[in-house]
């Protein structure tokens, strides 16, 4: 079994900075992909970004290209989200979640929820105008 934990979310201006820290427990060697969900009241869960646990693959959705950086630490067990020039439409309840493999690390495996079998509590991030 894996545990996910997110911290760092919190209240910022628009245009500021935020850090996403994902911590990864349980058992080691079974992650392959990690991932940045997100859900604002009333609407869908979608993806943001995801990093291959080995290698540098990373995706993005296109809204949050150019702001934000998906990374990871693997001697650390942790993947981070730096969400930079934050907007008011980047308001939600932002997930960690990881794929433990399967399918092939790829923009359509990323993008797609389903995919992955473990999520964390999630973590608020307001930005407001």
């Amino acid at each position: 079994q894996v545990q996910l934990v997110e911290s760092g979310g919190g209240l910022v201006q628009a245009g500021g900075s935020l850090r996403l820290s994902c911590a990864k427990s349980g058992r080691p060697g079974t992650i392959y992909a990690m991932a940045w969900f997100r859900q604002a009241p009333g609407l869908e869960r979608i993806f943001v970004s995801a990093i291959a646990w080995n290698g540098g693959d990373t995706y993005y959705t296109d809204s949050v290209k150019g702001r934000f950086t998906i990374s990871r630490d693997n001697a650390q067990n942790m993947v981070y989200l730096q969400m930079d020039s934050l907007k008011p439409e980047d308001t939600a309840v932002y997930y960690c979640a990881a794929l433990s493999g399967g399918l092939p690390f790829s923009l359509t495996t990323a993008t797609n929820r389903h995919n992955y079998e473990y999520w964390g509590q999630g973590t608020q991030v307001t930005v407001s105008s």
